[in-house]
């Protein structure tokens, strides 16, 4: 009898089946890769059963780690002919399940791929592998006074193929743009393992231009390994103001004057008073505690440029209330500054057994809105909520604060998220920012995206992997789940803030 087939993926029904389908695998891989490039032993696999998102885990068949293109190419051929599902994984830093295993089928680690390959200041740009950390970029284009723009809060460890299956952003893509706004060229391979490039080094390419659907498809398109980006000249000087409010209304008006008045800041994030608190005790970052909410505001370029929009700027945060106003008298303190807010994430896990990020994304007009919302809805679950956003793009990060070891608190935070994430919808933005969608997100695709459209994103995966093979199960609800989770809500009650108008 036949194993059962799910979206072209062999099921096994049985420990007894799933041994017998690894050893499959193993066995098949093992004609392309050295026996040390595979782990499939529970003991070697457990590593890699999730990404940041460790409420959701699930153990892969087998792991491999190749170390050439061609070992990649053979790894995709393979699980191709044998219906395998394949995930591709960097350095796990994810925080919405995406690098999540798929328990029937292979992770493919591409951490071993961490050249730089060029970098050349003459066009600003720089070839690397997909597994190569984003602030190793940075690092080898200062000699030639340049950086990588985006920076990612975890940029330290993650990599630039995570970035572009994310389409990371940072405290800086304000000004400067997300990873899709920043990467010219991505080469890898298709399911099928054939070769294929997105974008092009010149002006313009010959055919469709691919590479803004490749760039945030989560992994489910295609299997990055080379990545050019584009390098920007280090600017002369930057200066950060703090700036200290006693209403959250009034820091949320004053992002949007501040965007009203032409400025484009450097970077233009915010926190509110339990983020700020927890981030002080942890790195004495300078922050005003009695605050309700902070901005963090930096300009950069010339001297004299910096000088005339800090000015501007510190009049446009005085005029919509700030009760204080500090701006960093050198580098030292910027980075000093900028120290609470690059490590709001550790600095929550200091003060939780566990945490969840969300990640969406609402017009700035509604920052205040959003924020008073998600007060309320610490009250109806019973949960702390520690937020933080990029202000001046609309993109909030709440971190949810829970003990994943209590079923019932990561069931209401779970619930917590999806409100955060429908409300977000209702107040007319959307689900995701730049964390993607994983399998965090999916019942809230539901929400945001109609039967048609969810069919259209459908049709897209189909064109590149035709077997569903690659990250199946992810960023996209079937109808059935759909279905599922209407059910699920309307026993509930209705769907959270689904009454609020769309804007």
């Amino acid at each position: 009898m036949n194993a059962p087939v799910e979206q072209g993926v062999v099921i096994a029904t049985s420990q007894t089946d799933r041994a017998s389908r690894q050893k499959q695998v193993v066995q098949a891989l093992l004609a392309h890769l050295p026996a040390h490039a595979l782990l499939w032993t529970a003991e070697d696999t457990t590593p890699y059963e999730c990404d940041g998102l460790t409420a959701y885990r699930a153990r892969p068949l087998v792991v491999a780690l190749p170390e050439t293109y061609e070992q990649v190419q053979a790894v995709l051929k393979t699980c191709h002919a044998l219906a395998v599902p394949v995930v591709a994984r960097g350095a796990g830093t994810g925080l919405s399940g995406g690098a999540m295993p798929h328990s029937e089928g292979v992770t493919l680690s591409l951490a071993k791929f961490n050249r730089i390959l060029r970098v050349d200041p003459a066009s600003r740009t720089a070839k690397v592998q997909c597994g190569v950390r984003n602030l190793a970029i940075s690092e080898a284009a200062a000699p030639h006074g340049l950086y990588y723009a985006p920076d990612p809060s975890s940029q330290i460890a993650c990599t630039i193929g995570g970035n572009v299956a994310e389409n990371s952003g940072g405290v800086h893509c304000l000004k400067y743009g997300l990873t899709v706004h920043n990467v010219l060229k991505v080469s890898g391979f298709t399911m099928q393992g054939d070769p294929v490039e997105f974008g092009s080094e010149a002006l313009d390419v010959s055919g469709y231009d691919l590479l803004s659907i490749l760039i945030g498809s989560e992994g489910m398109l295609a299997v990055a390994t080379e990545v050019t980006v584009r390098l920007v000249p280090r600017p002369q000087l930057a200066r950060c103001i703090m700036a200290s409010f006693d209403d959250v209304r009034k820091a949320g008006d004053a992002v949007a004057r501040v965007i009203a008045a032409g400025i484009i800041p450097a970077g233009l994030e915010m926190m509110d008073k339990p983020m700020t608190a927890a981030v002080e005790d942890f790195v004495r970052a300078g922050y005003d505690l009695s605050a309700e909410a902070i901005l963090l505001c930096e300009s950069d370029g010339t001297p004299e440029e910096v000088e005339e929009e800090i000015g501007r700027m510190s009049e446009v945060l005085r005029t919509a209330g700030a009760t204080a106003i500090a701006v960093s008298r050198d580098e030292a303190e910027r980075l000093r500054f900028w120290s609470g807010r690059k490590n709001a994430f550790p600095a929550s896990g200091r003060i939780s057994p566990d945490y969840m990020c969300m990640d969406s994304t609402i017009p700035r007009r509604r920052l205040a809105d959003i924020l008073l919302a998600i007060q309320e809805m610490e009250k109806k679950y019973q949960l702390r909520c520690a937020n933080v956003f990029h202000a001046g793009d609309g993109n909030l990060h709440p971190l949810i604060l829970f003990d994943a070891n209590d079923a019932d608190q990561l069931h209401r935070c779970e619930q917590f998220g999806a409100d955060i994430l429908e409300t977000s919808v209702a107040m007319g933005g959307t689900v995701t920012g730049e964390h993607g969608v994983g399998v965090e997100k999916l019942n809230s695709m539901c929400v945001q995206f109609t039967e048609g459209e969810r069919e259209q994103l459908f049709g897209v995966k189909r064109a590149f992997d035709p077997a569903g093979l690659l990250n199946p199960g992810k960023v996209i609800p079937t109808l059935q789940r759909c279905a599922e989770y209407g059910k699920m809500v309307i026993r509930g009650g209705q769907l959270p803030h689904a009454d609020l108008p769309r804007f």
